[in-house]
């Protein structure tokens, strides 16, 4: 079947994920910068159709359109049970020498993947993943470099490194491990470097919370507003203790968007130097 045959096929979360992982390895090679390659994966993320998707990695040598997959794969239903979905890994390895890498987004995390940093850094993100086994094992070595291996709450890290004069960071964490979560093991080497592993809810999550909290904040301000709060007594210790909490409600708000701001700030001047 040829491609002047697909364009009205519907592509699937598998063939995307194919055409992402094209693209990462072109931005590692140096065959697109970090806007053509962010331009590009956000219009596979958005293709529904193999017409729409093959022409994203048209022009790249090693990118074969997308194959049909014939097979209906099971359907995601978000529980750990429908993430660990066997077979092989859509990547297996990430390299950066005085550059970055990331395996971010809807990607198959292999049984085992080897990340090497030599004077850049990596970034192993798991928080929106499928796994190809129930225990995966991530190989770091980072010299002179750094890697960050994210997981979201619940799954269970073993981490086994050797620092030598640099380290192997596990940040701690409140939420106890959910028994139907996959395992990561993280082991390697970090030679005047450091491999850091921490925990941080999906984008799509902390979006859900922080509207969940502005919604708690406008339904006080209807309530009191209804209760005539707008005669308020700045004398009356309910009332101040009212205004002081919304104060430091926005607050919070604006600096955890604030902290997310600076980060994705370090991560694009890191993929562009």
């Amino acid at each position: 079947m040829t491609d002047d045959e697909l364009p009205d096929l519907r592509a699937s979360d598998a063939d995307r994920e194919r055409v992402a992982e094209i693209l990462r390895d072109a931005l590692a090679e140096g065959r697109l910068d970090m806007e053509e390659f962010e331009e590009r994966l956000e219009a596979t993320y958005k293709a529904r159709t193999y017409g729409e998707l093959t022409p994203i990695t048209r022009d790249l040598p090693t990118a074969p359109g997308p194959a049909v997959n014939l097979f209906k794969e099971p359907v995601a239903d978000g529980s750990w049970a429908s993430r660990i979905t066997g077979g092989e890994g859509s990547s297996t390895w990430g390299v950066a020498v005085m550059a970055g890498f990331q395996r971010k987004g809807r990607w198959t995390v292999p049984k085992r993947f080897t990340g090497f940093a030599f004077m850049g850094g990596g970034e192993i993100d798991l928080r929106e993943a499928n796994f190809a086994d129930r225990e995966v094992e991530i190989n770091c070595v980072a010299i002179m470099g750094g890697i960050e291996v994210i997981v979201p709450p619940g799954v269970e890290v073993v981490v086994r490194g050797l620092g030598i004069m640099g380290g192997f960071d596990e940040r701690a964490h409140d939420v106890p491990d959910d028994p139907r979560a996959p395992r990561v093991i993280v082991t390697g080497l970090a030679l005047l470097g450091g491999v850091e592993v921490y925990r941080k809810l999906p984008r799509a999550e902390r979006q859900r919370l922080k509207e969940e909290r502005r919604q708690e904040r406008l339904e006080r301000k209807n309530a009191r507003r209804e209760l005539g709060s707008h005669h308020r007594d700045p004398h009356d210790l309910h009332d101040l203790r009212d205004v002081h909490r919304d104060a430091m409600d926005q607050v919070r708000e604006a600096m955890e968007e604030h902290r997310e701001l600076r980060r994705e700030r370090r991560e694009r001047r890191r993929y562009e130097d």
